[in-house]
């Protein structure tokens, strides 16, 4: 069966025929950051790529004034089309995206409608592979489509989300994960234009190369972090607002280094040490970024591992300075498994969720194994690029 058709189904099971109205399928998928550990939110570039692993999704108009939703695995729920404003009791809710999106795609000039939407996800659930930004992506394409409008540009749609996911969810994420989403296939970002970001997009296999991509569940949710996610961006923007700025790719970096004893004393340490990953990673996402088009893959693990180290030591964001430190532990198993081989490296906001590692193809049935007796049955799992973006498609 495919995904379209199981949704098909749930459709009926949730909302019956669509009594006459026309039934369109949508598709968002998951998204793997690839180099660029919190440089999104601060101008700086990024490497990401859309997963094989997606929210699926059937809509249709229901002619009244509700959007109704069901989602396979989760309480049922509605919001009033009348009712766009934030809600603060629906904050890190799926409700708030469906208000939050709605309200974007009215400031388009369309006229909100009732609909039904039944979603199903092969997306891991607070594995930091960005479910909100997929099911903000699906939620887009579905209203797009659905209510009369302008068509919407990847990089339109994934803003919209970022918005929705910022100002009604109450996550302050950056834009990485929403383009990420949109666009699809493996993808260089630039996000130093912040309403404008710039990409460019390579056709690569990683298993062509030699390297299966795997992502392992640390076992803990990342959002029990949010607090300690949130201090991130914080403390890089302190810096910057130090030279009178709003983003570190507005800072000039010899002003930094010329500033450095002074900041700590202000800030802190750890707001120093941030802004040092973010000049070090946004250099190793662009080597990374060469490296692939060249095809080395040598090069492109040397550099992740550098990437990784970086993120432990100066963004810190691998553990949470207490007893409990999931991500790191997760790395520092992983890293007994590849004895020196492939890489690996936080994925994402970090602390919990998920790590990333590059695998041999020789070596994946082993890694598998041994990180799922360590942190439990299906915690590791393999993935590709996918090459379609957040798409509607009328059946």
């Amino acid at each position: 069966m495919t995904a379209t058709d199981h949704v098909l189904n749930l459709f009926e099971e949730a909302f019956g025929s669509a009594h006459g109205a026309r039934l369109l399928a949508v598709h968002a998928p998951a998204r793997s950051e690839i180099a660029g550990n919190h440089t999104d939110h601060e101008g700086g570039h990024v490497i990401a790529g859309a997963l094989d692993a997606a929210i699926s999704g059937v809509a249709a108009a229901n002619g009244c004034r509700e959007i109704r939703v069901s989602s396979e695995g989760y309480p049922d729920f509605c919001v009033c089309v009348d009712d766009l404003a934030q809600h603060v009791d629906e904050r890190v809710s799926p409700a708030a995206l469906v208000r939050g999106m709605a309200q974007a795609m009215r400031e388009t000039g369309r006229s909100p409608q009732g609909l039904d939407l039944v979603l199903a996800s092969t997306i891991p659930n607070g594995g930091g592979l960005s479910s909100s930004a997929a099911m903000e992506a699906a939620l887009g394409r579905a209203m797009e489509a659905l209510w009369e409008g302008v068509a919407l540009k990847p990089q339109t749609l994934a803003r919209m989300g970022q918005r929705a996911e910022n100002d009604y969810f109450g996550k302050p994420c950056g834009l990485m994960d929403q383009l990420a989403v949109c666009l699809g296939g493996l993808a260089f970002m630039d996000f130093e234009i912040a309403n404008e970001p710039r990409s460019a997009k390579l056709d690569l296999d990683f298993e062509r190369h030699g390297y299966a991509l795997m992502l392992i569940d640390v076992g803990c949710d990342h959002s029990r972090f949010t607090q300690d996610y949130a201090a991130v961006p914080d403390e890089m923007q302190k810096v910057a607002a130090n030279f009178g700025k709003k983003r570190l790719c507005e800072v000039d970096p010899a002003d930094f280094d010329a500033r450095a004893m002074r900041l700590r004393e202000e800030l802190g340490d750890r707001a120093v040490l941030r802004a040092i990953h973010y000049w070090r990673e946004n250099e190793l996402v662009d080597e990374r970024w060469d490296a692939l088009r060249r095809g080395d893959m040598d090069a492109f693990l040397d550099l992740t591992r550098e990437s990784g180290a970086s993120s432990a030591m100066f963004l810190q964001n691998v553990s949470s300075g207490d007893r409990y430190q999931p991500a790191m532990l997760a790395l520092g198993l992983a890293e007994r498994v590849l004895s020196g081989r492939g890489a690996t490296r936080i994925h994402g906001g970090g602390f919990g969720g998920s790590i990333q590692a590059f695998v041999p193809l020789d070596l994946t049935d082993e890694f598998s194994r041994r990180m799922d007796a360590w942190l439990g049955a299906g915690s590791c799992r393999r993935y590709v690029i996918a090459a379609q973006g957040a798409s509607a498609t009328w059946l």
